[in-house]
């Protein structure tokens, strides 16, 4: 078995950072309702389909944004390798190490569980987030994380057919129906888990499927600090995302299994996967090869404190600095210069989008970073 720390090099891939902080930059949008606002402008076309994109796909279909939770935990994943092998530099052992991972996913569990009780404003009993999800693909990443490529991608490949043979095989009565919404095996699984199933047709059981996001983070990591020339890792990066490209739309128009985010199928998973890592080659070329990082910072101090402005605007944020905000932007354009309610509901986000970034740049400016 190689030892991952000898393929390490010192210094910091500064395109992870500005990738996840892209990640969280538009997640705080979303949060910050700027992509409601922009559509209830009613734009028109060719915009309005640009506008689209910020929105999950309803059902059968692919757009842009139902890729940035396969990318977080694309990220995830990476950060995961690079922290673990600069503890292995230093002579922590992966039996140490283990204690740790275990620790902080199960901070993340209760952070993703907690997080609902928030959205219901009542005590409930929810798996869907992507924190409480990311709190088990991290384990299973990380259990075979000394294994060889080889190995991880034939782990990913066991857990993509698995997905496959549980949505085709365990039909229960009203949940016997592969990739209809809430009638297939991971809306089956929500019953017995949680009692419940999503309204919107997330199931829980996208933690199989998911988890090949943060193994092959995990190997992506492990490529962007080796010793290859950055030639290679970009060629590696490229191609692996094709091939993935190409298997995930083939198996799509090939009428075997759709794309569907909202259950994660392998067709999504891999589809999903390819333009992530497609990005990665993109921004990895422009930011470490190029060397155009000055500007890198926008989104660095987002990326360097990703988990806490999670946090913070899914529940501070959502509860009580977008209303905050709009009393003193949208509110008073409204009262002292009669704006119209949609340009008022724009500002509003924008300013409040502008607000959460600021403090994430007042944290970073004190190199305060919070660690789960």
């Amino acid at each position: 078995m190689n030892n991952p720390a000898n393929q390490v090099f010192t210094g910091r891939v500064i395109s992870l950072d500005v990738m996840r902080g892209i990640i969280m930059l538009l997640l705080c949008a979303e949060s910050c309702h700027v992509f409601i606002a922009l559509s209830e402008l009613h734009p028109a076309q060719p915009f309005a389909a640009l506008v689209d994109q910020f929105f999950h796909h309803p059902w059968h279909g692919l757009r842009f944004w139902d890729l940035v939770q396969p990318a977080f935990m694309f990220m995830a994943g990476a950060a995961m390798y690079i922290s673990y092998s600069r503890k292995l530099a230093k002579g922590v052992s992966w039996n140490d190490n283990l204690k740790h991972v275990l620790w902080r996913s199960l901070k993340l569990f209760i952070c993703g569980t907690a997080l609902h009780c928030v959205y219901a404003g009542k005590m409930v009993w929810e798996l869907w987030n992507v924190l409480t999800q990311l709190s088990i693909t991290s384990i299973i990443a990380y259990v075979i994380i000394n294994r060889s490529f080889t190995y991880q991608i034939v782990v990913s490949v066991l857990l993509l057919l698995l997905t496959e043979v549980l949505y085709r095989t365990v039909l229960m009565p009203g949940f016997d129906q592969p990739f209809v919404q809430h009638h297939n095996f991971g809306a089956y699984m929500d019953t017995v888990l949680m009692g419940k199933i999503n309204s919107d047709g997330w199931v829980a059981i996208n933690i199989i499927p998911t988890a090949v996001h943060t193994i092959w983070g995990v190997l992506a990591g492990r490529l962007l600090v080796s010793f290859r020339s950055s030639t290679e890792k970009i060629k590696l990066l490229v191609i692996c995302g094709i091939i993935s490209l190409a298997l995930g739309f083939g198996l799509d128009w090939a009428g075997i299994t759709p794309i569907i985010k909202r259950i994660s199928t392998t067709s999504f998973a891999l589809a999903s996967a390819g333009w992530v890592l497609l990005m990665l080659a993109a921004i990895y070329w422009l930011v470490d090869v190029k060397q155009n990082v000055k500007h890198a910072w926008i989104f660095t101090v987002m990326g360097m404190n990703a988990i806490f402005i999670y946090l913070f605007f899914e529940t501070v944020g959502m509860q009580w600095v977008n209303g905050f905000v709009n009393i003193f932007t949208g509110g008073m354009l409204q009262q002292f210069f009669n704006a119209p309610q949609h340009i008022a509901a724009l500002v509003s986000a924008l300013a409040a989008w502008i607000a959460e970034w600021g403090l994430c740049y007042w944290l970073y400016k004190r190199k305060i970073f919070f660690k789960l």
